[in-house]
């Protein structure tokens, strides 16, 4: 009998990702303040803010986390995870942002999570700030624009470093940090809008955001010395779509766009690249000679999110923009797409693992990958279930890929696959855009009764997991 072997490394964190807006609800609850995701009831993505919450904001209660999280990491055990990211909601521990002291009830929360991680020997990875501005920070200050911000992040990420920094080795400062030129009020809390803001502002937002995270890096180091920190970007491989020169470097401008956020944070420094772009663009930041130092201030890990790849043109006529990409590019021709128009590319994750790789030669922690569709509950023998071969596939042929980059050389610390239970979709506000392994009986109209039901998809992953990766199909 002969035994398949893994490229997976002994120790490989294997588990899931979810956002604390995006499945805790309970946004009234236990002294929780109002935050930027709580007025966007439509989705994050070029959706207008309403004055208030609303009714039809799904992610008010979201699929209820808050209340159920001790039998959501139970089910999560099941499956094996080695590991579990999670965020916690700014505004579940400084309510406005700018208070003086924190929610006590919010942080003993985040304690009774990590308790029931710790009963199943679930290691934590926790990110600080998940597109979670609270809504005061945004409504006073215009988010990030404000430098005021850094202060107060910096006291955030302080009180979580002394309350949980014996008990969390993993940290991400900020999710998809690249996403904040995009998408400004849900990445980065700035009410001004978005065809009203001009650039000085928004790459000043950009360089407190780096700052911050940066200092929270400093700090971790100081408290909770036996800390990782990692920053957290937006992956998206380009490629030319045609060998026309001037498609290559349309190519390696858009890449350098997305790739400026990951050299600051393992460089300490702004590229040459970038600092051209600002010249050329008329842009002068303020940069002040402490925040010089604190760039320094590098990270241990680079970690990111895998949907898709984009293909890029310096033709005008050719430039149509893909489906749900909030990043640019054009569809690629060689490509399928998902129901929402995102491409599908699991050569592309090995692409960009030995992309990052080579250029920062920092350990690379994958947390965000995954395939949202429409699922169908269906009845399988008095057990109700969703038959999700689509996804088995889609996990199935990117996790090859991450093997295939493990063995070209790539030192990866973990894989957590995106929405590992039905959650509230970023971008779209639909509960119908399901990524998990675990089906929740909620509906776009908030109708359901929240009962949680395992997919097809639960006892796979349980398997793949159970393998180290041996048993995925190659």
């Amino acid at each position: 009998m002969t035994t398949k072997t893994t490229p997976f490394p002994e120790g490989f964190l294997w588990g899931g990702a979810t956002a604390a807006n995006q499945v805790e609800g309970a946004y009234n609850v236990g002294g929780k303040g109002l935050s930027v995701q709580d007025v966007l009831p439509h989705g994050g993505i070029g959706s207008a803010r309403s004055a208030g919450p609303t009714p039809d904001n799904l992610k008010l209660e979201a699929i209820d986390f808050y209340h159920r999280f001790a039998d959501d990491i139970a089910l999560f055990a099941r499956m094996g995870f080695k590991t579990y990211r999670f965020s916690i909601a700014w505004s579940r521990i400084y309510p406005n942002g700018d208070d003086a002291e924190p929610n006590e009830e919010g942080l003993a929360f985040y304690d009774r999570v990590l308790d029931e991680l710790e009963k199943h020997g679930i290691e934590p990875l926790v990110t600080i700030s998940h597109y979670e501005t609270p809504l005061h920070l945004s409504d006073a200050y215009d988010g990030w624009v404000s430098r005021d911000l850094i202060g107060f992040y910096e006291t955030y990420a302080r009180t979580l470093f002394d309350r949980y920094g014996s008990r969390v080795t993993y940290w991400l400062t900020f999710n998809e940090i690249n996403s904040l030129l995009h998408a400004p009020f849900m990445s980065g809390g700035i009410s001004t809008p978005k065809d009203m803001l001009g650039e000085q502002a928004l790459y000043q937002a950009m360089h407190h955001e780096l700052v911050a995270s940066a200092r929270a890096t400093r700090i971790a180091r100081e408290v909770a010395p036996n800390a990782r920190v990692g920053c957290m970007v937006l992956s998206m491989p380009v490629y030319p779509l045609t060998p026309d020169p001037a498609d290559v470097l349309t190519v390696m401008d858009a890449d350098h766009a997305n790739l400026v956020y990951g050299d600051v944070h393992t460089r300490g420094t702004y590229p040459g690249y970038f600092l051209r772009t600002l010249r050329e663009r008329g842009i002068e930041l303020e940069i002040t000679d402490q925040d010089r130092e604190d760039l320094t201030h590098t990270v241990d890990f680079v970690s990111f999110s895998y949907y898709m790849s984009v293909a890029e043109t310096a033709d005008p006529a050719k430039k149509v923009a893909g489906a749900g990409n909030i990043m640019g590019g054009v569809p690629n021709p060689t490509l399928a797409a998902s129901e929402w128009g995102w491409q599908i590319d699991p050569v592309g994750l090995r692409i960009v693992l030995n992309q990052f790789w080579d250029r920062w030669q920092k350990p690379l922690f994958i947390v965000e990958n995954g395939l949202g569709a429409k699922d169908e509950l269906v009845d399988v023998d008095g057990v109700k279930t969703v038959i999700d071969d689509y996804r088995i596939a889609y996990l199935n042929d990117h996790l090859v890929q991450v093997g295939e980059a493990i063995a070209d050389g790539v030192e990866v610390i973990g894989y957590t696959s995106w929405g590992c239970i039905d959650l509230v979709s970023a971008s779209t506000a639909q509960l119908s855009k399901r990524y998990g392994f675990i089906y929740v009986d909620r509906n776009d109209d908030g109708t359901g009764t929240l009962e949680r039901f395992p997919k097809k998809s639960f006892d796979w992953y349980a398997e793949v997991i159970a393998t180290n990766g041996a048993s995925l199909t190659r």
